[in-house]
């Protein structure tokens, strides 16, 4: 049976985030699990891997399978999750002071929670479409997801403006970082318009359906133009995945350390 537009994506979406995990991988084995934010991402490429497996396998399988459909919707929803927070744990890591203390790390960890919050309601609300409150639970995640963004575009600021107290490899992150942030804003505002562009849907046999709002209907992600999801979802979450992917593979962020160290110790540290 031939693939659908929505079939197709996910098919795009198997093939190019396949070697990016490995990349993304590697990355994180490099610098293992003190810095969240690679491994995060590691998560992330895994979720879209599976979410486009699962949805070119939903329609593949005959008789349907609608678990198929709805675990590869709830997926493809629910991606933009692991992206802020890999973006919030990479903002964090260019907080780190020479002697290796991460600054605010309780706000942080609330911002965590909020993304983690986030990621639940828009899973619950998509696998339990048939309840009343599932439109309400989507809405509230994605509007958590905003929030997420918007805290995450001030605590870049306060950096910039701290940008004195940066490590030089850090103060390169931080600038891959706000390179990434804008096509992040588009990637949230879609979903946001995703979101509130119907009030429910409802995936049946091969088909998925919903009750769309008007102009919006366009910006639906399971209904609406493909063209629209390619651009503002696809197009710009592939994006920030290179710009971290390009990031994590040549910038030195452990000789943070060591040109601190000779800095504070330039006899110590010259060759004899």
């Amino acid at each position: 049976m031939s693939l659908d537009s929505q079939g197709i994506l996910a098919a795009v979406t198997l093939a190019i985030y396949f070697p990016i995990f490995f990349f993304a991988a590697r990355i994180a084995f490099r610098y293992g699990v003190g810095q969240k934010g690679w491994i995060i991402l590691v998560i992330f490429t895994l979720i879209r891997i599976i979410g486009g497996a699962l949805l070119v396998a939903a329609e593949e399988v005959r008789p349907v399978v609608t678990g198929l459909y709805i675990g590869g919707y709830a997926l493809e929803a629910s991606g933009l999750s692991p992206l802020l927070m890999s973006t919030l744990a990479l903002l964090q890591q260019t907080t780190q002071t020479p002697d290796g203390q991460l600054k605010y790390g309780g706000a942080f960890r609330l911002l965590h929670l909020l993304g983690m919050a986030a990621l639940v309601l828009t899973i619950v609300g998509i696998s339990q479409s048939s309840s009343s409150s599932a439109t309400t639970m989507r809405r509230a995640g994605v509007i958590l997801f905003a929030v997420l963004y918007i805290i995450i575009v001030l605590g870049a600021l306060v950096q910039w403006a701290s940008r004195q107290q940066v490590m030089k490899y850090r103060k390169q992150l931080l600038i891959a970082i706000s390179v990434a942030l804008p096509f992040l804003a588009v990637r949230t505002l879609y979903s946001v318009l995703s979101t509130f562009s119907s009030s429910t849907f409802i995936t049946t046999d091969s088909t998925t359906t919903s009750t769309s709002n008007g102009a919006l209907a366009k910006f639906n992600m399971f209904t609406g133009e493909w063209q629209i999801f390619l651009a503002m979802d696809l197009l710009m979450e592939y994006i920030c995945v290179l710009v971290y992917i390009f990031a994590g593979s040549t910038l030195k962020l452990d000789q943070d350390y060591q040109l601190q160290d000779y800095e504070d110790y330039p006899l110590n540290s010259k060759p004899y």
